[in-house]
């Protein structure tokens, strides 16, 4: 249960400036306004914030190509946005995929749907796993 509370301090600044965001932005905006206005709070909470990283995928040792998560928040937090519905298990794939590429143990997924909506995986040597808050909180 330790790895639940890896990077705790920075994952809820994190949480804490998506709900100024959620809170703030009008309903139904392009996930590009929402990453705007994150990159913006988060600054704001003064975490390290770097967006879409180039991260390389090797086959056989071969680099074939880059991915590319919205965040890297403080070198050690991926954060992916979405602006859907809901959260679909495409996009917890999704995440889990950029913890693998960068290396990095905590992602946290972001929605800004019609409700707040929020994962936060975790890598540990058992596997990947959702802890903290899962589902849709309300605001």
């Amino acid at each position: 249960m330790a790895d639940a509370l890896l990077h705790d301090e920075v994952t809820r600044e994190i949480i804490g400036a998506f709900y100024d965001v959620f809170n703030t932005v009008p309903f139904e905006q392009h996930e590009s306004v929402y990453a705007a206005a994150m990159a913006i709070a988060m600054a704001d909470r003064e975490l390290i914030v770097k967006r879409e990283v180039a991260c390389a995928l090797h086959y056989r040792g071969i680099r074939i190509g880059d991915i590319r998560p919205d965040f890297i928040v403080n070198g050690c937090v991926v954060v992916e946005l979405k602006a859907a519905e809901r959260i679909a298990p495409a996009h917890e794939k999704q995440l889990l995929g950029y913890l693998q590429a960068t290396g990095l143990a905590v992602g946290l997924l972001l929605n800004f749907g019609l409700k707040a909506e929020l994962r936060r995986l975790v890598l540990s040597p058992r596997g990947p796993r959702l802890t903290g808050v899962v589902g849709r909180v309300p605001v």
